[in-house]
Parts: C-alpha cells; sequence; structure tokens
C-alpha cells in the first residue's frame, strides 16, 4: 500500500530529528535477513541507545538532503537502513559489526561520522577499537603495575626474615 503525502512527511520528519540527535549514523543492508534477526538486531542496538531505522531511499534522501548530508542513498544497493547512534560514534558499530559477522546477510555499506562519510571498511576498523571502558582499564592497569611491583618487592624482604626466624626457631 503507497503511503500519503502526510505520512511520508512524518517519516521525513522523524528522520531528520533523529540525524539532528545523533552522534554516529550508519547505513546497512539487510537483504535477506529474517524478521527475527532483525528484531534482535533491534534489541541489541536499543541496549548501546541506538536505534534502526528503515524507510524508503528517496526518504532518506530528502531528509539527508535537508540535513545538509551529502550522499545519494539510490546508488547503494540492496534494501537499506540507517543505524543512529545516540551515546557515542562507535558503540553503534560494534553492535552491528558483531551481528554481520554472525549474521551474513547483514552488510555495512557506510556511515557518518563527524559530519563526514566514512566507507564500510573504516567503520569495521571503529568498531574493532576497543571500547573507553576497555581502554581505561589498560590506562589504569599500567600505571599501577610499577607500584604493585614495588610493593611486592618490599613486602618480599620481609616475607624472607620471617621465613628465616620460623626456620631458626624450630632448629632451637
Amino acid at each position: 500500500m503507497a503511503l500519503t503525502k502526510t505520512q511520508k512527511e512524518k517519516i521525513v520528519k522523524d528522520l531528520k530529528d533523529k540525524i539532528s540527535k545523533q552522534k554516529a549514523m550508519i547505513f546497512i543492508d539487510f537483504t535477506g535477513l529474517k524478521v527475527k534477526d532483525l528484531f534482535n538486531l533491534r534489541k541489541k542496538l536499543k541496549t548501546a541507545d541506538s536505534e534502526l531505522k528503515v524507510a524508503k531511499k528517496t526518504l532518506m534522501g530528502i531528509a539527508l538532503k535537508e540535513a545538509k548530508l551529502k550522499i545519494d542513498t539510490k546508488k547503494m544497493a540492496g534494501e537499506i537502513a540507517l543505524v543512529f547512534g545516540f551515546k557515542d560514534e562507535i558503540s553503534s558499530s560494534k553492535v552491528l559489526y558483531q551481528f554481520s559477522r554472525e549474521t551474513p546477510n547483514l552488510k555495512i555499506l557506510g556511515g557518518f561520522f563527524e559530519n563526514k562519510f566514512k566507507e564500510a571498511e573504516d567503520i569495521i576498523i571503529l568498531a574493532q577499537l576497543p571500547s573507553r571502558e576497555e581502554l581505561l582499564v589498560r590506562l589504569v592497569s599500567g600505571l599501577s603495575a610499577p607500584i604493585l611491583n614495588l610493593t611486592n618487592v618490599l613486602q618480599g624482604n620481609l616475607r624472607n626474615l620471617v621465613f628465616l626466624l620460623s626456620k631458626l626457631k624450630v632448629a632451637q
């Protein structure tokens, strides 16, 4: 059934609103993806504070043009959906990358980061980067390692002294 003009305007307005709020926007091709898989993807994206939006290519093109983002959605092959990342730039790409590895029908086509279009390879590279929390854990453990090693060395002398005294006591 064809959409009415008011429905199309509502879809374009909704897309423009999401484009203005997003920190990352990724185009995916979901051709051949089962409804159950698409539902699971939406659920996983929701946990990452992201949202998947399916619309016609022409309506996407109008919303992108009005948001002053230059990309021709009609040149993209397959059934296209937009994934908006609202929390940060990388979490939605991580979810999509993991899901595309599990489900080969999902293909990452490209996306916008910092209002610049990035190819699919760039998005996959971003998705493979460690998360902010992982990097902070690595930094803290790297900074605390010398201190922990120093305390172990200093405690080693005390342990050896106590061990020696206990051996002397047993020998008497």
